[in-house]
């Protein structure tokens, strides 16, 4: 029996895997202590493994010898600690309560998940101290970044994962793999996959496989929102399918111009906004990230049609524009849009986050409608039989903060193959 402590435990996501991957090898486990601060998702981790979660990790001085420490930590901005303190030091941050707990019950083993910008976090520094300090503590280390995509989750989610074990090396046959870019290239990878291949030995997860059958009314759209997607699309909404709805993005993007969620737009002036949008990027007129303001001399330059002083009228006055000093700049915003991305049900979903998984949509049976939180559920893994938070916008947040499950046991999973005699655990 190995003892666990799953720390910053939020729903519990890292604990389902790694409990998944230890019963698949015969190792009996138990945790001995599970902390959280978000009350919500405590609430969610006590229905499913029928405990509560102790508070905020500083305050826990107390536990209980255990084996293996799990920690999908926040990466809090090590620069602010670095600039008080110096890179040899990560007090101020919350990686220095796992280094406290580390260096005071010396378990034999840890997995710590994190974004893949840790990696690249202030050129590399932060990461550089975070290695020394594990190393420090007498622990050899193994990292490692993964796509979701390529463990059975149609997702595209590219995490890290740091494995440890105390006075020793790990050894893995998981190497860093990115997975494919996006949803578009997901999708030509598999077609091309499948044309090379007379038969498969695996099927390629996609969005199709986690859609529920029976949905809700209260998930659909609006009518309005509906008929605002049929009168740039038409009657067949299949044609937004990966389809992002923006107002400052070019591409396969819809406007709210081209909805006329601000007031019914013209062609002229739909073909003036599209037209501002796709050029106010290009280098000529500045490397501002987002784009530069421009004069009406630039605007000319690509939008060459006489109505133009009128148009440009017409979008202030409905504010989809804006002028100062003699330049013009879009009025660009989200526009509460009911959906922010229709997802693609042949390919993968974009990455969940806690702050946009209920604005996430798909067109099924050629009607708008959100993904509900099972189905957030099931982009990260999670079995059907988890219970879901039942207040929906607590469970959305809850999944777009948790790990892809599948994930981590195989993370687990590969660790336990090659390093079990080091371990001692069976």
């Amino acid at each position: 029996m190995i003892k666990f402590i799953d720390l910053f435990a939020g729903i519990g996501g890292i604990r389902l895997g790694v409990q998944n991957a230890l019963k698949k090898y015969g190792i009996d486990s138990t945790c001995v202590l599970s902390s959280e601060i978000d009350a919500k998702a405590c609430e969610t981790y006590e229905l499913n493994f029928h405990e509560y979660p102790k508070g905020d990790i500083h305050g826990i001085t107390e536990i209980e010898p255990f084996d293996l420490l799990l920690g999908g930590f926040p990466c809090q901005p090590f620069s602010y600690a670095g600039k008080r303190k110096g890179f040899g030091d990560t007090r101020g941050t919350l990686f220095f309560e796992i280094e406290r707990i580390l260096e005071k019950y010396q378990p034999k083993a840890f997995l710590l998940e994190n974004v893949r910008g840790l990696y690249t976090h202030d050129s590399g520094r932060t990461f550089e101290t975070i290695s020394k300090k594990l190393h420090d503590l007498g622990y050899g280390i193994y990292d490692l970044l993964l796509n979701s995509s390529d463990f059975g989750v149609p997702q595209n989610r590219v995490r890290l994962y740091i494995l440890g074990i105390r006075n020793d090396i790990p050894q893995m046959s998981l190497v860093t793999h990115l997975g494919a870019v996006d949803s578009h290239s997901y999708k030509k990878e598999y077609s091309q996959l499948s044309l090379f291949s007379e038969e498969l030995s695996f099927k390629r997860p996609t969005v199709n496989d986690i859609l529920e059958k029976n949905v809700s009314e209260k998930y659909f759209c609006s009518p309005e929102f509906e008929s605002q997607l049929k009168s740039v699309v038409g009657d067949n909404l299949s044609k937004l399918h990966g389809y992002r709805l923006i107002d400052y993005r070019g591409g396969r993007s819809l406007h709210s111009w081209e909805l006329g969620k601000k007031g019914k737009c013209s062609s002229q002036e739909i073909k003036f906004m599209n037209l501002l949008i796709q050029n106010r990027r290009k280098p000529i007129f500045g490397k501002q990230q987002d784009g530069k303001k421009l004069t009406l001399k630039q605007i000319k330059t690509f939008y060459t049609d006489d109505d133009i002083e009128s148009v440009i009228s017409s979008l202030i006055q409905k504010g989809y524009l804006k002028e100062e000093d003699g330049r013009y700049n879009p009025v660009c915003g989200n526009m509460s849009f009911e959906v922010f991305k229709f997802l693609d049900p042949d390919s993968i979903s974009i990455t969940l986050t806690a702050s946009d998984s209920n604005r996430l949509g798909v067109i099924q049976n050629n009607r708008p409608r959100r993904i509900t939180p099972r189905e957030c559920g099931r982009l990260q893994g999670f079995p059907d039989t988890f219970i879901v938070n039942p207040v929906d916008n607590f469970a959305y947040k809850q999944f777009g903060n948790s790990v892809s499950v599948p994930v981590i046991q195989a993370v687990m999973e590969d660790f336990l193959k090659y390093n079990l005699q080091k371990l001692e655990w069976n």
